[in-house]
Formats: C-alpha cells, structure tokens, sequence
C-alpha cells in the first residue's frame, strides 16, 4: 500500500490522466471518476475504442493511439484484470509515469513489468477516493 505522501506527490504532480475504459454512461465507475478528475483541474484522455467521444474530449481508441504530443501523467485502467498486461505495455512504450489499477482491478505480471520499468504502479485503488481523502487541490490547468 502507497503511503499518503507517495500518493499526495502523484496525485500532486499530474497534470493529464488517460482514462482507459472510460464509459459514456454517467452511472458508470469510470465516468464519475473521470468527471470528479475533470472538475479537480486534471486533463482528461478518454481511452475507449467504441465513442468517439466522452465528456467532451475527444476519444483513442487505444492508448497508443493518443497522439505523442499529448502528455499523459497517468493512466487510471478500468478494465478486467486479464486485460491490463498490453494496457500497461502500451503506457511502458509511452514512457507513463504511473499507472493506476481501479478497485477491484489487480495484475501481478503488470505490476511486475511496470515496477521493474520504473514506473510507479497501484492497483486496486480508486484515484477519486485517495483524491478526496488526501484534500489535494485542484491541479494546475494542464499545458
């Protein structure tokens, strides 16, 4: 378990996170956090290969998809366990900082791989629940 300060430094730090699995439907885990997320400042990256679009930005339908010029700070991963691994190696290939597994969503061969590139890996925790719980301030508009 990440301690609050590794947390608040993360959660601090990042300026735009990749949603991958962001859903359209408002009731959908992934697009509350998502909407949370925005409202707190951070630069959403809808990653979802059925919409074109998701709260208003523009969606890839893969995150090797999103442009280079685009930035990503974190990628936050609603999907099933099983299909994390080439997520992850697509935010390794990208050079992505952090990836963040949502509740309930665990992988240990992608924790492995994405700690022995570098990267800093939670899984099974929700950012929108360590956001508010910790008080961070809204981030800083993303360049």
């Amino acid at each position: 378990m990440p301690t609050d300060a590794e947390l608040r430094e993360v959660l601090t730090r990042a300026h735009t996170i990749a949603v991958v699995g962001l859903s359209d439907k408002p009731e959908r885990d992934s697009n509350e956090v998502a909407r949370y997320l925005k409202s707190q400042g951070y630069r959403i990256v809808p990653v979802n290969p059925t919409l074109p679009e998701v709260l208003g930005e523009t969606s890839y339908p893969s995150l090797a998809a999103v442009p280079a010029s685009v930035r990503v700070d974190v990628v936050d991963i609603f999907r099933r366990s099983d299909q994390v691994p080439p997520i992850v190696d697509e935010a390794l290939a990208r050079h992505v900082p952090v990836v963040w597994l949502q509740l309930g969503v665990e992988n240990a061969e992608a924790a492995t791989k994405a700690r022995a590139a570098g990267a800093t890996f939670y899984e099974n925790l929700c950012i929108m629940v360590q956001h508010r719980r910790l008080r961070i301030p809204p981030a800083a508009p993303a360049h």
